[in-house]
C-alpha cells in the first residue's frame, strides 16, 4: 500500500468512492476496513450505506448529495487526519458443511482433474482460516480469501441455471457458499445447512467484513438436525477462538 492517500471521487450525483491501491491482499483489508469504520462515524446521523470490495470503499446516499463538494471534503479529512489504522477485530465462527455427494455434486470432478481423494479436497477445505473480505453478487454471499492453491479449480464453461441455497462452491481461487437459490458456475463440493442473509431481522447477517470463517464438515445426519434446530429457532452460531 503506498503512503499516498487513495483516490477520492464523486461517483455520480448520489455517491462518494474511494478507491485504494488494485490489490487483493489482508494487508490492505485491514486499512479498507479502519477507514470504513471512521466514515460510518462520520455518517452516524445521516442515511447512507457504507459498502466495502477488496479494494474500495462506496458511500452511497441513495439520493443526489445536496453539497457534494462539503462533503467529499469532510471524506478526505478522515484519511488526512487518521493515519495510523490499527488492527481490525475479528470474530471466527464455525461453518457446518455436509460434503456428501447427494450435495457434493462437483466433487467427483474435481477428484478426476485436481487427482485428489474426495476426503484430500474435504480435508484441505475445512483446513484454513477463511478471511470475509466483503459481501457481494447476493445479499449475504460472502468473499472469502485462503483457498488452498490445491483446490483451486475453473468455473464451469456453462453455468447451472439453478444452483441450491447453502451450496459450497469453488471458482478460481476463491470458495464461497451461496445463500440462496440462484443460476452459478461454480464447482460445487457441499452444501451449508445456515441461512447467511435475513432481511427480516435487525441485522440481516451476523457475519461481517474483516470477520473469519472455518468450516467444518459433518454428515448427513447432523445436516438435517441443524436444519431443525435452525427451523426452530434453535440453533446458536459457534464463535471459535482464536489460537494463541
Amino acid at each position: 500500500m503506498s503512503k499516498e492517500l487513495p483516490q477520492i471521487s464523486l461517483l455520480g450525483d448520489s455517491a462518494i468512492l474511494v478507491q485504494f491501491d488494485q490489490i487483493i491482499s489482508e494487508k490492505l483489508l485491514e486499512k479498507v476496513l479502519f477507514y470504513k469504520r471512521l466514515i460510518q462515524q462520520l455518517y452516524v446521523k445521516q442515511k447512507v450505506e457504507v459498502i466495502n470490495t477488496y479494494n474500495s470503499i462506496l458511500v452511497n446516499y441513495f439520493v443526489t448529495i445536496e453539497d457534494a463538494y462539503s462533503d467529499l471534503e469532510a471524506v478526505k479529512e478522515v484519511f488526512q487526519h487518521n493515519n495510523n489504522t490499527k488492527n481490525i477485530d475479528s470474530r471466527v465462527f464455525e461453518i457446518p458443511v455436509c460434503y456428501d455427494l447427494d450435495f457434493g455434486i462437483d466433487l467427483e470432478l474435481i477428484e478426476k482433474e485436481k487427482k485428489l481423494e474426495i476426503s484430500e479436497i474435504i480435508s484441505l477445505h475445512t483446513k484454513p482460516e477463511y478471511r470475509v473480505y466483503f459481501m457481494g453478487f447476493l445479499p449475504g454471499f460472502l468473499y472469502l480469501g485462503g483457498l488452498d492453491k490445491k483446490l483451486q479449480i475453473s468455473r464451469k464453461s456453462q453455468p447451472r441455471m439453478k444452483i441450491e441455497k447453502g451450496a459450497v462452491g469453488i471458482g478460481e481461487n476463491q470458495t464461497g457458499i451461496y445463500p440462496k437459490v440462484s443460476p452459478g458456475g461454480w464447482q460445487i463440493i457441499g452444501n451449508c445447512p445456515l441461512t447467511f442473509f435475513d432481511k427480516n431481522e435487525d441485522i440481516p447477517t451476523q457475519i461481517l467484513s474483516g470477520d473469519c470463517i472455518k468450516f467444518k464438515s459433518i454428515d448427513k445426519q447432523e445436516y438435517r438436525q441443524i436444519k431443525e434446530q435452525i427451523k426452530h429457532g434453535n440453533f446458536q452460531l459457534k464463535k471459535l477462538e482464536r489460537n494463541g
